[in-house]
């Protein structure tokens, strides 16, 4: 058997097996569901793992109302945006914010366990949050993924 015979397979966005999958966020805490989110948003669930290319699946998460934290979480975390005018900096803390749109603060906390740049924000495009546990996506026939354990 030749040695040299086995290649190492890049994966790029013609050959990439990208599939659909379905994430109850009821299962876990908001920061374990939203890590495993992004490494199977970033595709490091695949053997076919490929760092400079977007073969993550994508991702629907449904009951974001039902987001769990830990904690005195709820009250103590804020979350800081700035305008950029003088004194347009707005606080906002995790209860005021998932009472707002619960969506975002999922979509939020993926956004920063991604990468910073352009790959980045191609992974960040196959995220799919909804508040209810209905969402459009059936007819992609996605698998049904559980972070019960976490």
């Amino acid at each position: 058997m030749d040695h040299l015979s086995f290649k190492t397979v890049s994966v790029n966005k013609a050959n990439a097996n990208k599939g659909w999958v379905v994430v109850d966020a009821a299962d876990a805490n908001l920061g374990r569901l939203c890590s495993q989110v992004a490494n199977i948003l970033r595709g490091k669930h695949k053997p076919s793992f490929t760092p400079n290319s977007d073969c993550g699946d994508n991702v629907i998460v449904i009951n974001s109302d039902n987001l769990r934290v830990t904690g005195k979480k709820m009250t103590d975390k804020i979350y800081v945006t700035h305008s950029g005018y003088p004194g347009g900096q707005k606080r906002i803390n995790l209860r005021d914010k998932k009472a707002k749109n619960s969506t975002r603060v999922i979509e939020h906390a993926v956004r920063g366990m991604l990468q910073g740049n352009r790959l980045g924000a191609e992974q960040f495009r196959n995220l799919f949050v909804y508040a209810g546990t209905e969402h459009p996506h059936e007819a992609q026939q996605p698998k049904t993924v559980s972070f019960s354990h976490l």
